[in-house]
């Protein structure tokens, strides 16, 4: 097969959205490119720039790599080497999807030059095997707000775009938290008091998003599982939390695992991230603040 340079363009992402904790996700407009092209001879080429560029490996460690090396042995075909230039949007290690980002635009890439053998579905499933749990990539394929679930190892997702034109105000602290560390805060059990907790809110987000009701998602953001115990490896958490919502936001949250937080409104997107750096300060902790919107299309090739 001759060689060819594919060119796609991935989303990042925000999962867990307060009470959905490893179950619920939303495609933002802010990309990831990448272009790749596959070669026979075992010779290995990486580019970055943007973010991360200079904490990335760019040797056969990259993820990117390795995704596109798990394509290629599912379709057993074999490739040594490859040219991949990477243009990073999505901060890294702050909780808006960067491993899975980079997971879904390696195998949609790949997957693209070998003339496409694996459907989404496939795709789905090989870069949650990958990613180890659904949340992001399936938003970052699908697009949209998705609800995953995983059922005797396989996946699925449904994928929805709400009929509520929300703005996502994402603050983002100067500092990274790995997904690792934040994950090693949580207990192995939770009260059931907390687990309804939970059940209620992310079934109250959901409708709400799907009716287009804003007035039902001011409790619809709620966690108890895992932000009351993250909460310590973000200062201020919860003072920004209280800042977006005094600013108009209908509610705020964690990004994914942080320390990323996000806030959701219909309007004054700019008053509300300026309140949250604010409030981050407050605690001596330098911010920015990113004024998103949902993405509709998930990871696809851009054609010349």
């Amino acid at each position: 097969m001759p060689e060819k340079t594919i060119r796609v363009r991935v989303p990042g992402t925000t999962a867990n959205c307060g009470p959905g904790f490893d179950t619920i996700g939303i495609a933002c407009n802010i990309y990831n490119e990448l272009e790749l092209t596959l070669r026979k001879e075992e010779k290995l080429i990486i580019e970055i720039s943007g973010e991360g560029a200079g904490n990335i490996p760019c040797d056969s460690r990259n993820i990117v790599w390795r995704s596109i090396q798990h394509l290629l042995e599912k379709a057993n075909v074999e490739y040594k080497g490859a040219y991949i230039k990477m243009r990073n949007n999505v901060p890294l290690s702050r909780g808006l999807g960067s491993s899975a980002a980079a997971i879904v635009a390696g195998l949609k890439a790949a997957n693209v030059a070998l003339g496409n053998p694996f459907n989404r579905r496939e795709i789905f499933q090989m870069a949650t095997e990958l990613e180890g749990h659904p949340d992001n990539v399936a938003p970052a394929i699908f697009g949209g707000v998705t609800i995953s679930v995983v059922e005797n190892g396989q996946p699925e997702c449904l994928s929805f775009i709400p009929k509520i034109p929300l703005q996502l105000i994402v603050a983002v602290p100067e500092f990274s938290l790995s997904t690792r560390s934040a994950r090693n805060v949580l207990p192995e059990m939770v009260p059931m008091k907390d687990a309804i907790f939970n059940i209620s809110r992310a079934s109250l987000l959901v409708a709400a998003l799907c009716r287009g009701d804003t007035r039902h998602l001011r409790h619809a953001f709620e966690d108890m599982i895992h932000q009351p115990y993250r909460a310590k490896l973000i200062p201020g958490m919860y003072d920004v939390f209280e800042a977006a919502k005094n600013a108009g936001a209908l509610g705020a949250c964690m990004s994914g695992a942080g320390p990323c937080l996000i806030a959701f409104a219909t309007e004054g997107g700019d008053a509300i991230g300026a309140s949250m750096v604010a409030a981050f300060d407050a605690n001596k902790v330098k911010a920015k603040y990113l004024l998103l919107t949902i993405d509709s299309r998930g990871v696809h090739i851009i054609k010349d």
